[in-house]
């Protein structure tokens, strides 16, 4: 088993942000990343090309952070109410889901994609719930979620 430096493109969950080099297995870099284009092998060349996209990067990044915290400012206060059955005990039937809540949010006019929405557990029951939304790597938001019964 022999581990390979790659360089990435793109954000990885458990692995490292975009434009780091790691190290991965040979089998992960070969059969994952590179066909996803989520990293390209860590040659000197290549490194070369990282270092100057990196200026380029880090510029794009902090106008997608602004406008993260914009975007994070219209979410204080901000309440959403999603109608779902209710059985016995205020127990839903099912369970309220990220798309949901993004639809919801899009009905605010807010478009938020449905993966930067974290539901740490799946909401079974009716009330006040708080979710948290990713909005850049740096900006997180708290939403208010009312579930009422249908």
């Amino acid at each position: 088993m022999s581990d390979v430096k790659v360089i990435l493109t793109d954000e990885v969950r458990g692995l490292g942000n975009r434009g780091e080099v790691v190290s991965v297995a040979a089998g992960y870099a070969r059969n994952f990343l590179l066909p996803k284009e989520l990293a390209y092998l860590a040659t000197p060349g290549n490194v070369k090309r990282l270092e100057q996209e990196k200026k380029r990067y880090d510029v794009s990044q902090a106008k997608e952070k602004d406008q993260a915290a914009t975007v994070a400012k219209a979410f204080e206060g901000l309440s959403v109410t999603v109608r779902k059955k209710a059985g016995d005990h205020d127990a839903i039937y099912g369970s309220v889901t990220a798309s949901e809540l993004a639809a919801a949010l899009a009905v605010k006019g807010i478009t938020v994609d449905r993966r930067r929405i974290d539901l740490e557990e799946p909401i079974k029951r009716l009330g006040t719930h708080t979710v948290h939304v990713r909005l850049h790597r740096e900006v997180i938001a708290a939403l208010k979620v009312e579930v009422v019964a249908a």
